[in-house]
């Protein structure tokens, strides 16, 4: 986990808002070092450290966030946006959107961010016999919470298809089945109430959990997951998760 003092950590998170200043330009490692004032070499293995991972994923994951909002907030074509977050092909920018988000860059603008569902990883990842179950709490008022997301991952970046997801209708126990062998991070995130039909501005909130070893048969101790307010040096969460949420309300009230 990050064990950093407040200098690096503060040299980290001087490269993260660099980054978001500077979306639309060429940034290399070399340029992100010599922002945090590191070697090229001790800076991408602090980064790593501190955000679980390298510098260039987290650069990618942040252009992708840009490209969700602009997606959802502007009239600006699906081109445009291309150079806007620092892409020179087209091509390029709509393939890595699409493996990071689950949708088109066009789907996504046309459903208003939503997805119609999220399926589980369908390469094979060995025997499916464990289960992973727990509780996520929150520090809000009860009645504040809203849906939870939860979904497990190859790292601390929750991008693509999850191994195995839920979705809750509230902060609460889980319980994940069938899932496979492997090396998994467990990453949430809830969603406030009316959040689910409208993006704002305020960070989502999250829980991290990993990695975790999952053997054949494995049935994990019950899990107690505290969600917390997104911060800096959290990877971008890529994923469309908003219809999801929406369902699960819908479940909720039948």
């Amino acid at each position: 986990m990050r064990i950093l003092d407040w200098r690096t950590e503060q040299s980290i998170q001087r490269v993260i808002e660099s980054i978001h200043q500077n979306i639309g330009e060429s940034i290399t490692i070399d340029d992100m070092a010599r922002t945090a004032m590191f070697s090229k070499f001790h800076f991408t293995r602090l980064f790593q450290r501190a955000t679980g991972i390298s510098p260039g994923r987290f650069l990618s994951a942040v252009r992708m966030e840009e490209a969700k909002k602009l997606l959802l907030t502007t009239s600006l074509s699906v081109t445009e946006i291309t150079y806007r977050v620092g892409y020179n092909s087209v091509g390029t920018f709509s393939s890595r959107f699409k493996s990071s988000v689950g949708l088109s860059p066009t789907a996504y603008r046309e459903l208003g961010g939503f997805t119609p569902v999220i399926p589980d990883e369908p390469r094979r990842h060995g025997r499916r016999t464990a289960i992973v179950q727990g509780r996520f709490v929150t520090p809000d008022a009860e009645e504040t919470a809203g849906p939870v997301f939860a979904g497990l991952f190859l790292d601390t970046i929750p991008q693509g298809t999850p191994v195995k997801c839920t979705v809750l209708d509230r902060p609460g126990p889980f319980r994940l089945e069938n899932v496979p062998e492997g090396r998994w991070y467990l990453l949430a995130q809830c969603v406030r109430p009316g959040g689910e039909e409208t993006p704002d501005d305020l960070p989502p909130t999250v829980a991290v959990h990993g990695p975790m070893e999952i053997r054949p048969g494995t049935i994990t101790k019950s899990l107690e997951l505290r969600l917390r307010p997104m911060q800096v040096l959290d990877p971008p969460v890529l994923m469309a998760l908003t219809n999801a949420r929406r369902t699960a309300l819908s479940t909720a009230a039948s």
